[in-house]
Protein backbone atom coordinates (compact mmCIF):
# COMPACT_ATOMS: atom_id res chain seq x y z
CA UNK A 1 0.00 0.00 0.00
CA UNK A 2 1.49 3.36 -1.02
CA UNK A 3 1.96 6.07 1.59
CA UNK A 4 2.46 9.79 1.13
CA UNK A 5 5.19 11.54 3.10
CA UNK A 6 5.88 15.22 3.74
CA UNK A 7 9.37 16.28 4.81
CA UNK A 8 9.45 19.70 6.48
CA UNK A 9 12.44 21.93 7.17
CA UNK A 10 11.28 23.86 10.27
CA UNK A 11 13.15 26.96 9.10
CA UNK A 12 11.09 27.12 5.92
CA UNK A 13 7.87 25.31 6.77
CA UNK A 14 6.43 27.61 9.41
CA UNK A 15 2.95 27.54 7.85
CA UNK A 16 2.90 23.75 8.12
CA UNK A 17 4.19 23.79 11.71
CA UNK A 18 1.57 26.39 12.58
CA UNK A 19 -1.07 24.15 11.06
CA UNK A 20 0.05 21.37 13.40
CA UNK A 21 0.31 23.61 16.47
CA UNK A 22 -3.24 23.00 17.69
CA UNK A 23 -4.79 19.95 19.38
CA UNK A 24 -8.00 20.55 17.43
CA UNK A 25 -6.25 20.61 14.05
CA UNK A 26 -4.18 17.54 14.92
CA UNK A 27 -7.44 15.80 15.89
CA UNK A 28 -8.95 16.71 12.51
CA UNK A 29 -5.90 15.37 10.65
CA UNK A 30 -5.91 12.15 12.67
CA UNK A 31 -9.62 11.66 12.05
CA UNK A 32 -9.29 12.17 8.28
CA UNK A 33 -6.33 9.81 8.19
CA UNK A 34 -8.31 7.08 9.99
CA UNK A 35 -11.76 7.58 8.45
CA UNK A 36 -11.04 8.95 5.00
CA UNK A 37 -12.92 11.86 3.42
CA UNK A 38 -15.46 13.61 5.67
CA UNK A 39 -17.43 16.84 5.45
CA UNK A 40 -17.24 19.62 8.02
CA UNK A 41 -20.49 18.61 9.72
CA UNK A 42 -19.31 15.02 10.13
CA UNK A 43 -15.98 16.16 11.57
CA UNK A 44 -17.74 18.49 14.03
CA UNK A 45 -20.11 15.73 15.16
CA UNK A 46 -17.41 13.08 15.66
CA UNK A 47 -15.02 15.41 17.49
CA UNK A 48 -17.82 17.15 19.38
CA UNK A 49 -16.62 20.58 18.28
CA UNK A 50 -18.58 23.65 17.09
CA UNK A 51 -18.99 23.70 13.31
CA UNK A 52 -17.56 27.23 13.19
CA UNK A 53 -14.41 26.06 14.96
CA UNK A 54 -14.00 23.11 12.62
CA UNK A 55 -14.47 25.35 9.56
CA UNK A 56 -11.73 27.72 10.78
CA UNK A 57 -9.31 24.89 11.48
CA UNK A 58 -10.05 23.20 8.18
CA UNK A 59 -9.26 26.45 6.37
CA UNK A 60 -5.89 26.71 8.16
CA UNK A 61 -5.03 23.09 7.34
CA UNK A 62 -5.96 23.66 3.72
CA UNK A 63 -3.83 26.80 3.50
CA UNK A 64 -0.89 24.83 4.94
CA UNK A 65 -1.37 22.16 2.27
CA UNK A 66 -2.08 19.44 4.84
CA UNK A 67 -5.58 18.65 3.60
CA UNK A 68 -7.46 18.97 0.33
CA UNK A 69 -11.09 20.03 0.06
CA UNK A 70 -13.71 19.98 -2.62
CA UNK A 71 -17.23 21.31 -2.70
CA UNK A 72 -19.99 18.81 -3.48
CA UNK A 73 -23.72 19.16 -3.78
CA UNK A 74 -25.73 18.05 -0.76
CA UNK A 75 -29.44 17.71 -0.08
CA UNK A 76 -29.46 21.27 1.16
CA UNK A 77 -26.96 23.43 -0.66
CA UNK A 78 -23.30 22.43 -0.82
CA UNK A 79 -20.89 20.65 1.52
CA UNK A 80 -17.11 20.82 1.83
CA UNK A 81 -15.50 17.38 1.66
CA UNK A 82 -12.08 17.15 3.35
CA UNK A 83 -9.26 14.67 2.71
CA UNK A 84 -5.92 14.16 4.43
CA UNK A 85 -2.96 14.57 2.03
CA UNK A 86 -0.11 12.91 3.94
CA UNK A 87 0.26 9.70 5.91
CA UNK A 88 3.41 10.84 7.69
CA UNK A 89 5.01 14.22 8.33
CA UNK A 90 8.74 14.28 9.06
CA UNK A 91 10.46 17.34 10.52
CA UNK A 92 14.14 17.48 9.52
CA UNK A 93 16.82 20.12 9.27
CA UNK A 94 18.77 21.33 6.26
CA UNK A 95 21.47 18.72 6.60
CA UNK A 96 18.79 16.15 5.68
CA UNK A 97 16.87 18.07 3.01
CA UNK A 98 18.65 20.84 1.20
CA UNK A 99 19.23 22.51 -2.09
CA UNK A 100 22.62 21.34 -3.35
CA UNK A 101 22.51 23.47 -6.49
CA UNK A 102 20.32 26.43 -7.49
CA UNK A 103 18.21 24.01 -9.53
CA UNK A 104 18.41 20.84 -7.41
CA UNK A 105 16.73 19.52 -4.27
CA UNK A 106 18.48 16.75 -2.34
CA UNK A 107 16.99 14.33 0.18
CA UNK A 108 19.11 11.90 2.20
CA UNK A 109 17.32 8.66 3.11
CA UNK A 110 18.66 6.59 6.04
CA UNK A 111 19.29 3.00 4.97
CA UNK A 112 16.90 1.50 7.51
CA UNK A 113 13.96 3.76 6.67
CA UNK A 114 12.52 1.44 4.03
CA UNK A 115 8.73 1.24 3.81
CA UNK A 116 8.52 -2.25 2.34
CA UNK A 117 10.66 -5.31 1.73
CA UNK A 118 10.67 -8.89 0.52
CA UNK A 119 14.00 -10.65 0.98
CA UNK A 120 15.47 -14.15 1.03
CA UNK A 121 18.35 -15.49 3.13
CA UNK A 122 21.25 -15.19 3.48
CA UNK A 123 20.26 -11.74 4.68
CA UNK A 124 20.82 -9.32 7.52
CA UNK A 125 21.30 -5.82 8.84
CA UNK A 126 23.87 -4.18 11.06
CA UNK A 127 24.64 -0.79 12.50
CA UNK A 128 27.97 0.79 13.31
CA UNK A 129 27.65 -0.85 16.74
CA UNK A 130 26.73 -4.42 15.82
CA UNK A 131 24.35 -6.92 14.22
CA UNK A 132 20.65 -6.01 14.27
CA UNK A 133 18.34 -8.89 15.19
CA UNK A 134 19.09 -12.37 13.84
CA UNK A 135 21.18 -13.22 10.81
CA UNK A 136 19.48 -14.93 7.86
CA UNK A 137 15.98 -14.35 9.27
CA UNK A 138 13.93 -12.16 6.87
CA UNK A 139 11.56 -11.05 9.64
CA UNK A 140 14.49 -9.29 11.29
CA UNK A 141 13.92 -6.60 8.66
CA UNK A 142 10.90 -5.61 10.83
CA UNK A 143 13.09 -4.97 13.89
CA UNK A 144 12.66 -1.35 15.10
CA UNK A 145 16.44 -1.08 15.41
CA UNK A 146 16.58 -1.25 11.60
CA UNK A 147 16.46 2.56 11.78
CA UNK A 148 20.14 2.40 12.82
CA UNK A 149 21.20 0.23 9.87
CA UNK A 150 24.41 1.11 8.06
CA UNK A 151 24.60 -2.09 6.01
CA UNK A 152 21.82 -4.25 4.53
CA UNK A 153 22.28 -7.45 2.55
CA UNK A 154 20.08 -10.15 1.05
CA UNK A 155 20.15 -12.72 -1.73
CA UNK A 156 17.00 -11.99 -3.72
CA UNK A 157 14.04 -9.68 -3.31
CA UNK A 158 13.97 -5.95 -2.65
CA UNK A 159 13.76 -3.07 -0.22
CA UNK A 160 11.57 -0.09 -1.07
CA UNK A 161 11.91 3.54 0.04
CA UNK A 162 9.50 6.45 -0.24
CA UNK A 163 11.12 9.83 -0.76
CA UNK A 164 9.08 13.03 -0.54
CA UNK A 165 8.35 14.50 -3.97
CA UNK A 166 9.31 18.02 -2.91
CA UNK A 167 9.22 19.27 -6.49
CA UNK A 168 5.50 18.64 -6.63
CA UNK A 169 4.98 20.29 -3.26
CA UNK A 170 6.58 23.45 -4.65
CA UNK A 171 4.93 23.13 -8.09
CA UNK A 172 8.35 22.83 -9.71
CA UNK A 173 8.98 20.97 -12.96
CA UNK A 174 11.65 18.22 -12.84
CA UNK A 175 14.16 17.85 -15.69
CA UNK A 176 16.14 14.99 -14.16
CA UNK A 177 15.97 12.64 -11.17
CA UNK A 178 19.11 11.14 -9.70
CA UNK A 179 19.80 8.41 -7.12
CA UNK A 180 23.22 7.85 -5.58
CA UNK A 181 24.10 4.82 -3.44
CA UNK A 182 26.96 2.44 -2.61
CA UNK A 183 26.29 -1.12 -3.82
CA UNK A 184 27.96 -4.48 -4.26
CA UNK A 185 27.07 -8.14 -4.81
CA UNK A 186 26.65 -10.46 -1.83
CA UNK A 187 28.35 -13.82 -1.38
CA UNK A 188 29.17 -15.75 1.81
CA UNK A 189 32.58 -14.30 2.54
CA UNK A 190 33.74 -12.07 -0.32
CA UNK A 191 34.61 -12.50 -3.99
CA UNK A 192 35.68 -9.81 -6.45
CA UNK A 193 34.32 -12.01 -9.25
CA UNK A 194 30.68 -12.53 -8.26
CA UNK A 195 28.36 -10.72 -10.70
CA UNK A 196 24.89 -9.71 -9.60
CA UNK A 197 22.09 -7.98 -11.52
CA UNK A 198 20.78 -5.16 -9.31
CA UNK A 199 17.54 -3.60 -10.58
CA UNK A 200 16.03 -0.20 -9.75
CA UNK A 201 12.31 0.45 -9.98
CA UNK A 202 10.86 3.95 -9.54
CA UNK A 203 7.13 4.53 -9.07
CA UNK A 204 6.47 1.06 -10.47
CA UNK A 205 8.57 1.55 -13.61
CA UNK A 206 11.62 -0.69 -14.09
CA UNK A 207 14.37 1.86 -14.65
CA UNK A 208 17.09 -0.63 -15.46
CA UNK A 209 19.68 -3.06 -14.19
CA UNK A 210 23.31 -2.58 -13.22
CA UNK A 211 25.50 -5.68 -12.94
CA UNK A 212 27.75 -5.48 -9.91
CA UNK A 213 31.08 -7.21 -10.63
CA UNK A 214 31.59 -8.61 -7.15
CA UNK A 215 31.54 -8.49 -3.36
CA UNK A 216 34.63 -6.58 -2.28
CA UNK A 217 36.74 -7.60 0.72
CA UNK A 218 40.36 -7.09 -0.32
CA UNK A 219 40.70 -4.29 2.25
CA UNK A 220 38.64 -2.72 4.99
CA UNK A 221 36.14 -0.11 3.91
CA UNK A 222 37.14 3.43 4.79
CA UNK A 223 34.18 3.77 7.19
CA UNK A 224 33.55 0.11 8.01
CA UNK A 225 33.80 -0.35 11.80
CA UNK A 226 36.61 -2.40 13.34
CA UNK A 227 34.24 -4.95 14.89
CA UNK A 228 33.09 -6.08 11.40
CA UNK A 229 35.37 -8.96 10.40
CA UNK A 230 37.52 -8.65 7.30
CA UNK A 231 35.93 -11.76 5.81
CA UNK A 232 32.66 -9.81 5.51
CA UNK A 233 31.69 -7.37 2.74
CA UNK A 234 33.78 -4.23 3.15
CA UNK A 235 32.73 -1.68 0.53
CA UNK A 236 30.88 -1.24 -2.75
CA UNK A 237 30.80 0.89 -5.86
CA UNK A 238 29.23 4.35 -5.62
CA UNK A 239 26.61 4.30 -8.39
CA UNK A 240 24.82 7.24 -9.93
CA UNK A 241 21.45 6.44 -11.53
CA UNK A 242 19.86 9.23 -13.60
CA UNK A 243 16.54 9.39 -15.42
CA UNK A 244 15.67 12.28 -17.74
CA UNK A 245 13.81 12.91 -20.98
CA UNK A 246 16.46 10.97 -22.94
CA UNK A 247 16.33 7.74 -20.93
CA UNK A 248 17.91 6.08 -17.89
CA UNK A 249 21.66 6.01 -17.19
CA UNK A 250 24.15 4.54 -14.73
CA UNK A 251 27.32 6.60 -14.38
CA UNK A 252 26.49 8.16 -17.75
CA UNK A 253 25.92 4.86 -19.59
CA UNK A 254 22.44 4.28 -20.96
CA UNK A 255 20.64 1.28 -19.42
CA UNK A 256 17.07 1.66 -20.67
CA UNK A 257 14.56 3.77 -22.60
CA UNK A 258 12.62 4.68 -19.44
CA UNK A 259 12.16 8.44 -19.26
CA UNK A 260 10.83 10.94 -16.72
CA UNK A 261 7.38 10.70 -18.31
CA UNK A 262 7.26 7.01 -17.36
CA UNK A 263 7.79 7.88 -13.68
CA UNK A 264 4.71 10.16 -13.58
CA UNK A 265 6.25 12.39 -10.93
CA UNK A 266 3.48 14.97 -11.22
CA UNK A 267 0.93 12.38 -10.07
CA UNK A 268 2.64 11.29 -6.84
CA UNK A 269 3.41 13.02 -3.55
CA UNK A 270 6.25 10.55 -3.01
CA UNK A 271 8.97 8.95 -5.12
CA UNK A 272 9.00 5.18 -4.56
CA UNK A 273 12.43 3.63 -5.07
CA UNK A 274 12.78 -0.17 -5.09
CA UNK A 275 16.26 -1.73 -5.05
CA UNK A 276 16.64 -5.46 -5.50
CA UNK A 277 17.65 -8.65 -7.25
CA UNK A 278 14.93 -10.36 -9.28
CA UNK A 279 14.16 -14.07 -9.10
CA UNK A 280 14.74 -14.29 -12.87
CA UNK A 281 18.01 -12.34 -12.85
CA UNK A 282 20.68 -13.73 -15.17
CA UNK A 283 23.24 -13.11 -12.41
CA UNK A 284 21.37 -13.52 -9.08
CA UNK A 285 24.41 -12.69 -6.95
CA UNK A 286 22.72 -10.90 -4.06
CA UNK A 287 23.14 -7.32 -2.91
CA UNK A 288 24.86 -5.22 -0.26
CA UNK A 289 23.64 -1.68 0.30
CA UNK A 290 26.07 0.49 2.29
CA UNK A 291 24.95 3.49 4.33
CA UNK A 292 26.45 5.75 6.99
CA UNK A 293 29.14 4.06 9.05
CA UNK A 294 30.01 1.41 6.43
CA UNK A 295 31.84 1.16 3.13
CA UNK A 296 33.90 3.82 1.40
CA UNK A 297 31.28 6.60 1.36
CA UNK A 298 29.76 7.83 4.59
CA UNK A 299 26.34 8.65 3.16
CA UNK A 300 22.76 7.48 3.00
CA UNK A 301 20.78 6.85 -0.19
CA UNK A 302 20.56 10.20 -1.95
CA UNK A 303 17.77 11.51 -4.16
CA UNK A 304 18.32 14.63 -6.24
CA UNK A 305 15.48 16.32 -8.08
CA UNK A 306 16.94 18.66 -10.70
CA UNK A 307 14.41 21.27 -11.70
CA UNK A 308 13.91 23.23 -14.88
Amino acid sequence: MSRNFLVVDPEEGMAILKGLASPARVAVLKLLHEKGALNVNEIAAILDLPQSSVSTNVQMLEEAGLIQTETQKARKGNQKLCRSVFDEILVVFKNEIKETEPDAIEVSMPLGLYTGFEVTAPCGLCSADGIIGLLDVPNTFLDPDRMKAGLIWFTRGYVEYQFPNNARLTNTSVREIEFVMELSSEVPGTSADWPSDITLTVNGADVGTWTSPGDFGDKRGVFTPDWWKLKGSQYGKLKNFRINDDGAFVDGLRISDVTLADLKLDEHHSVRLRIGVRDDAKHPGGINIFGRGFGNYDQDILLRLKTR
